[in-house]
């Protein structure tokens, strides 16, 4: 059984297409090494593009999606599955738990939102999954420094910095995904600094 990226990214149309360039080759990356791909079940945006270009690899892609943006027809509909939920929690709840992986390509705030989620669900030990993060074209050159800043003003600590890993192009996500340090369950006996 292939294991699941779970994957957070925009669903806007309208960003440059460098990005879009970037999840395609991701995408064709993730199914050519025998990944599935999870994510939001969107129709536009870069969460489009990746479902596309995975369903060209003839790769299977689960989306989950609330009932209400399924109401809107938000929904991709060549998925190889479409699974609706209840609300905004749920999916993300599903998706973290339905995922072995997480790739956060470039997105807005349902991105960041997920993916700090899954941050302080691995901090916790309530997950173990790599958590990989694409920093295409110094799109999250913010976001890394935030980080290391929390990590300096002793709001998380060395031990958490494994939690994630960043990465410059869509090529170094596979191989960053086999090269990630292992997490351990019991990570809540360090989560308090």
């Amino acid at each position: 059984m292939n294991k699941k990226i779970c994957v957070f990214c925009a669903s806007s149309a309208k960003v440059d297409k460098k990005y879009f360039d970037a999840t395609v080759s991701f995408a064709h990356d993730a199914i050519k090494n025998s990944y599935d791909i999870i994510y939001g079940g969107g129709a536009l945006g870069l969460m489009g593009t990746l479902a596309n270009a995975a369903l060209e690899e003839g790769g299977n892609v689960i989306g989950i999606m609330p009932e209400f943006m399924k109401a809107v027809e938000w929904n991709h509909n060549g998925l190889s599955e479409l699974i609706i939920v209840d609300d905004m929690r749920e999916r993300k709840k599903q998706l973290i738990e339905r995922a072995d992986i997480i790739v956060a390509l470039p997105g807005g705030c349902g991105t960041l939102e997920e993916l700090f989620e899954a941050i302080s669900l691995k901090r916790l030990g309530k997950i173990t999954h790599p958590i990989i993060i694409l920093n295409y074209d110094g799109f999250y050159d913010s976001l890394e420094t935030l980080l290391e800043h929390m990590i300096a003003e002793k709001f998380m600590v060395e031990k958490h910095r494994p939690i994630w890993a960043f990465v410059k192009t869509p090529e170094e996500i596979v191989p960053a995904i086999r090269s990630s340090a292992e997490w351990s369950a019991d990570a809540i006996q360090f989560a308090v600094v």
